[in-house]
């Protein structure tokens, strides 16, 4: 073997001696659970919250969409009713105001059904609403191992005892 080549085999393995010392060795170990905390959170859930309310129907004509029998009926009646109540001129004013009234009240009657004709439907109301709840997010755990004590946030509670990775490593000072 040229020179070369044997210091590189020899650089490679003192590289590989060197980083194997430096690695920390590493096992596993139990140590005492002193206590574990549940930690919880406070969330909202928003929900709907829905009824069902009976209402009367509106069955009064749409604008536009007026219905004029009640008033023509409503008029000729008072204007016969006046007629008969009035004597000399007063007939005439008594006619005349008989009929402005009767067709007044017949237009209402017609086209302003009172509440006992109306149908009733079913109107669905929903309000939104929100419920609040805590919710589990992991345990605070205090544990103590070679006379030292450590904290932790874990997801599950450990119990009474913890699995702790302890890694030795060389301290040169």
């Amino acid at each position: 073997m040229n020179r070369n080549t044997i210091l590189k085999i020899a650089a490679s393995t003192l590289f590989l001696l060197v980083s194997g010392a430096s690695k920390a060795e590493q096992y596993y170990d139990q140590a005492r659970v002193i206590r574990a905390t549940p930690e919880y959170e406070r969330i909202s859930i928003p929900y709907q919250e829905c009824y069902d309310e009976s209402a009367p129907a509106r069955d009064y004509p749409r604008s536009g969409e007026r219905a004029y029998g009640g008033s023509i009926i409503g008029g000729i009646t008072g204007a016969l009713v006046g007629n008969q109540i009035g004597r000399g001129h007063g007939r005439e004013a008594a006619t005349a105001v008989g009929a402005i009234t009767g067709a007044i009240i017949g237009d209402r009657v017609q086209n302003q059904r009172g509440d006992e004709s109306r149908e009733t439907h079913t109107i669905r109301r929903c309000q939104d609403l929100e419920r609040w709840e805590n919710r589990l997010t992991g345990y605070r755990v205090m544990y103590e191992y070679g006379g030292h004590r450590y904290a932790t946030l874990m997801s599950n509670d450990p119990g009474k005892t913890v699995r702790v990775r302890v890694s030795v490593d060389a301290y040169e000072d």
